[in-house]
């Protein structure tokens, strides 16, 4: 226990230069983008004085050199500051928090619905290998894999909501409407349905392919032969035996793409109007917003590394023999 309390904080411990990196890194190439806040401004305000345009320019900073405000900004997330979004005329945590559960509802369904049906796909395919269920899973797996996660939100949105009228067709919410407890849980799980599977059947896809691959390396190993020679079942085999050993290229994976996942959240949210940090950052970058898209791009950062380190302790679980380092 004390070994592995010792490996969890060296790995956090080299997190810490991997954030400030990404932040350098984002804050540079944001710095090197065209336009500011003070321009958006000045086009909305029709402010055209050169001197008024630098006098605000000024009182946010933005006159400095830019490894001056980088410095500062460094400076700033050290003290747990991430800056002030004057578009919402509020602390950019603020913002970041009250949008935040509606992300980690839509990211926690998808990937729950990518590992379960992806994973008991993959299992089905190497169960019932070269069969007409494994080149029906392998056909429909290539199909969401190759289909843009916003043009199967879309499909779904014609289909359910616009045709068959079965579910709400944007938001998380039903304007206007009062409901009890149990009504309000009714009624995001129904806006939840369209974007939770968009999102997540493409992560599906490659879940399924991966899980099929690695049960039909497993079930070649010696262990596994040994297991058949003894008498036992091939669905007990399957699951007790190849399935966690089959698990941890998967489990691999799951970590990787949990920030591609936040990702692409970004485009779903803006095509359900799912008010999350998808669409927050969307807007941010839109309206040259940069302390906001700093703060969102460091807790995407930060959840990553957590996520990753997450994943080797599932490792761990599952193969004793792996060790932190």
């Amino acid at each position: 226990m004390n070994r592995t309390f010792l490996a969890v904080r060296r790995r956090l411990l080299q997190a810490v230069p991997v954030v400030f990196g990404i932040v350098a890194i984002i804050f540079l190439l944001l710095n090197l983008s065209p336009g500011d806040l003070v321009d958006v401004m000045a086009a909305e305000e029709q402010i055209s004085d050169p001197q008024v345009l630098e006098q605000i320019r000024a009182e946010y900073g933005l006159d400095k050199p830019i490894y001056v405000q980088l410095a500062n900004y460094v400076w700033n997330i050290v003290h747990l500051d991430l800056g002030y979004s004057f578009r919402h005329s509020q602390p950019v945590w603020d913002v970041i928090v009250e949008r935040l559960p509606a992300t980690l509802i839509l990211m926690s369904v998808s990937m729950a619905l990518a590992l379960f049906i992806g994973g008991l796909a993959g299992v089905v395919a190497s169960i019932k290998v070269n069969t007409l269920y494994d080149n029906l899973i392998s056909v429909v797996a290539i199909i969401f894999f190759a289909a843009p996660s916003f043009w199967i939100g879309l499909m779904m949105m014609v289909l359910f909501s616009v045709k068959l009228g079965l579910l709400p067709v944007s938001g998380m919410y039903t304007i206007g409407g009062d409901y009890s407890l149990a009504g309000e849980i009714w009624d995001v799980t129904r806006h939840l349905v369209m974007p939770s599977f968009a999102l997540g059947l493409f992560y599906a896809a490659i879940y399924a392919r991966v899980m099929r691959a690695s049960m039909l390396e497993v079930s070649g190993l010696d262990f596994i032969r040994t297991a058949r020679a003894k008498g036992l079942g091939e669905k007990r085999v399957a699951f007790k035996h190849i399935l966690r050993n089959a698990l941890l290229p998967v489990v691999t994976l799951f970590g990787l793409q949990l920030g591609t996942m936040l990702a692409g959240s970004v485009v779903i949210e803006s095509v359900f109007s799912w008010p999350g940090i998808g669409t927050l950052v969307f807007e941010a970058v839109l309206t040259r917003n940069f302390p906001l898209v700093m703060g969102v791009l460091l807790f995407g950062s930060i959840l990553v590394v957590i996520a990753n380190l997450a994943v080797d302790l599932v490792y761990m679980r599952l193969d004793p023999r792996i060790e932190l380092r």
